[in-house]
């Protein structure tokens, strides 16, 4: 979902090839992130337009259109896992956040019906 990506702030994947994303932000500790209350809602902030972002943020608005509109085709495999704990996380720990986003990123719909297979609990998510 767009949320997939979008909190894939928290791992930060920033499009600097035509065919993939950045390895750059691979190694973020985004376990910690998402045990951070005040860090996580600042990254959700920044991706409803509430808040500053930081550059990790602003870069992941670029291509987040892109990330959910080919379903990821240029993440790697350790992207795919970290949004997809992100993504459950937020369903689980803070619907209300997940809601938002949804409404934001994915009004209509589309992603969520696309993604929903691929959903799938994950190891502390």
């Amino acid at each position: 979902m767009k949320i997939y990506l979008l909190l894939f702030t928290l791992v930060a994947v920033v499009c600097v090839t035509a065919e993939d994303y950045t390895t750059k932000y691979d190694n973020v500790d985004v376990d910690r992130i998402l045990q951070n209350g005040r860090i996580l809602t600042n990254y959700i902030k920044c991706m409803l337009d509430e808040g500053p972002c930081t550059n990790e943020g602003r870069e992941l608005k670029k291509i987040l259109p892109d990330a959910l509109s080919t379903g990821c085709s240029k993440c790697n495999e350790k992207q795919k896992h970290t949004a997809n704990k992100v993504v459950n996380y937020l369903r689980t720990k803070r619907p209300k956040d997940w809601e938002r986003l949804s409404a934001k990123y994915d009004s209509s719909g589309e992603y969520k019906k696309r993604y929903e297979n691929v959903l799938q609990p994950t190891k502390n998510s």
